[in-house]
């Protein structure tokens, strides 16, 4: 079975849940299941913190982007962004493997009327990552929730993808079935064409499963991938021939894999075996010569250097046989000791370290993918458990415990640094506030009597309006002329009218002037009116901020210690959370890693039983050899392979 491996899961995971996350939930449902139901409309982003969190996410940091959407989802902060949230939750759980937590957030989803669009992209996305995990009948139970055709090329990727599923389960008919559509004899699909023979080989129509598989084998193809799967489809035909009886087929399908593509080993060690059924050990030695000196971490390597020297035996070139197995067997045990030596560096953890500084990784997630193998001694041998499914996800599970613990050590410094903030809050708090009421205290004024004041001075510039008395509003020039003709005015009354000839002049002058004064007081008195009214507006509108201010200050006199409290009792709450969870995730790395290291270790054991059978098979022959040399027999022959 293969699935497609040029499809991007990760990246069409985030496109394709995406597509329908800023979507009005609840459109109505396509009437016909062979049509694709139409996108719900998009619209704007509403909620600033749902807009963070798609930020977070098309940025690639999930991790940042599934912990802020939870923490709005709690303070009911994406009100009208709801169902496209739970969406975006539910892919980014499927994102680090969490299909259980998935499948219940989409099954709410259906449950409140999601679009068909979307739902259907979720389920076949959940299908997606219960078939990598190898929970065939949960996967097969999520591709039965789809209502509707995908959107090209989901459409043919879940038709694949139901095929490898009821493959999985032994449901070859009901896979060719499905996979017959698009998979015409020369169909563009050719993992599809692929999948479909074997499926009908399995099904028991060898004919057309055998005649799909062979025009896969003989079709020029344009890519390194695409090539990789012509050449297993002639191993698959080349093998299922031998076992049929049919070597000279055998020799034609295997005859066309390349010699240096990912299935050659597999090829040539094939390849040779038809012609020593038709008694040619010479041609088998042809094929088997260039496998042997291969990389030996290839068990079809180990067995072409056991098969190499029994074809020298049967040609009775004993000699070259004898040499070939003492080769073979130093080989082997040289091979045994470089197992000994990766398992004891293994122990040491020298796997775990080496693959985490080759494949760093600043997120977690189920995608997170490794490529390099660790720089360590022999480090050729890990490469098939490396490239295991087993390994694989034993490996993203420990890289999550360790991005785990290192976000919890952050925490643990933040936490720090928060109750240092607070400390630093409480104390300033505790020494300020005094103050500002020292302060108060020492201008003798409070705000009742400053209100008294404003309420004295309203009073009185209404008294003075009412009477449209100007005099009120003189400024300083004003009232010291004011004083000065009062003065005048009193001397010269005090005077004889006859004192002075002049007094007349004199008393003309002063009622001019004092005229002039009550013009100008009387011109001004309107303007003055409305300054002075400003004026007092904006004392009271000072007054009512200096008294908001004031009940400001006294409810945190009163509340703010009991926050600081609340603060102080967060912080050791989450302190004492991070004191649970950081042991308990560091026992479950220690764990893990140990998981890993077992992982490795019974694939390598694998390996050493199986050089000591090769070994074992190596000495019986030679052993044969000696005693053929001794008393020789016609017809002796050395034992097969």
């Amino acid at each position: 079975m293969r699935q497609r491996s040029r499809f991007s899961f990760h990246l069409t995971l985030v496109a394709a849940l995406c597509a329908g996350v800023l979507a009005v939930s609840g459109a109505r449902a396509a009437d016909d299941a062979d049509k694709v139901p139409v996108d719900p409309p998009l619209r704007p982003v509403l909620d600033p913190h749902y807009g963070d969190v798609l930020f977070e996410f098309y940025q690639g940091r999930y991790f940042p982007a599934i912990t802020k959407l939870e923490a709005s989802q709690v303070f009911n902060r994406m009100q009208h962004h709801a169902d496209e949230a739970e969406i975006l939750r539910g892919g980014l759980l499927l994102s680090y493997g969490l299909h259980q937590q998935a499948g219940e957030v989409f099954e709410a989803l259906l449950a409140r009327g999601a679009a068909p669009s979307v739902r259907d992209r979720a389920w076949y996305f959940l299908a997606k990552v219960r078939y990598q995990r190898g929970l065939m009948p949960e996967a097969n139970r999520a591709l039965a929730r789809i209502e509707h055709r995908l959107p090209a090329p989901l459409e043919d990727d879940r038709r694949l993808l139901q095929a490898n599923v009821l493959m999985a389960l032994g449901d070859n008919a009901g896979a060719s079935k499905i996979l017959t559509p698009i998979a015409g004899p020369r169909g563009d699909d050719l993992y599809a064409r692929y999948n479909l023979g074997v499926a009908q080989i399995r099904a028991g129509d060898t004919a057309h499963g055998t005649q799909i598989l062979d025009d896969l084998g003989r079709q020029t193809m344009p890519d390194e991938e695409s090539r990789a799967l012509r050449d297993k489809a002639n191993v698959a035909l080349g093998f299922a021939a031998l076992k049929a009886g049919k070597p000279q087929d055998a020799r034609t399908f295997l005859q066309r894999v390349r010699l240096q593509g990912i299935e050659a080993n597999a090829a040539l060690l094939g390849f040779g075996w038809p012609a020593d059924a038709h008694g040619s050990p010479k041609l088998a030695l042809v094929p088997w010569v260039e496998l042997a000196g291969r990389d030996a971490s290839d068990s079809a390597v180990l067995e072409a250097q056991l098969a190499v020297p029994y074809a020298y035996a049967e040609l009775h070139a004993d000699a070259q046989a004898l040499k070939r197995y003492e080769n073979a067997i130093s080989n082997f045990e040289t091979e045994d000791a470089n197992i000994d030596a990766t398992i004891a560096a293994i122990r040491q953890g020298k796997l775990i370290e080496g693959l985490m500084a080759r494949n760093p990784g600043e997120e977690m997630g189920w995608f997170q993918t490794f490529r390099d193998v660790p720089l360590m001694p022999h480090a050729r041998l890990l490469t098939p458990v490396i490239a295991g499914n087993e390994f694989q996800e034993a490996f993203k599970n420990y890289r999550d415990l360790q991005f785990l613990g290192h976000n919890l050590a952050e925490w643990h410094a933040n936490l720090g640094v928060f109750g240092d903030m607070l400390a630093t809050r409480r104390q300033a708090f505790a020494d300020r506030v005094p103050k500002i009421r020292a302060q108060q205290d020492a201008s003798g004024q409070n705000i009742a009597q400053l209100q008294q004041r404003s309420d004295d001075n309203a009073a009185a510039l209404k008294q003075a309006e009412d009477a449209a008395d100007g005099t009120a509003f003189a400024d300083a020039n004003e009232r010291e002329l004011q004083q000065r003709l009062a003065r005048v005015t009193s001397t010269l009354s005090s005077l004889p009218a006859d004192a002075d000839p002049g007094l007349v002049e004199a008393h003309d002058r002063l009622r001019r002037v004092s005229g002039a004064l009550a013009w100008q007081l009387a011109h001004e008195f309107p303007a003055r009116v409305w300054d002075a009214k400003k004026g007092q507006k904006q004392t009271e509108d000072a007054l009512v901020d200096a008294r908001a201010h004031d009940e400001q200050l006294a409810r945190a006199q009163r509340d703010e210690p009991a926050h600081f409290e609340d603060f102080a009792r967060r912080i050791a709450e989450l302190q004492a959370r991070l004191d649970v969870l950081t042991p308990r995730v560091a026992t479950l790395g220690t764990e893990q890693q140990g998981a890993l290291q077992e992982i490795a270790i019974t694939s390598l054991a694998s390996q050493k039983e199986r050089l000591a059978q090769y070994t074992a098979q190596a000495r019986y022959a030679v052993a044969q050899l000696y005693d053929r040399a001794t008393e020789p027999k016609e017809g002796d022959h050395a034992a097969k392979p």
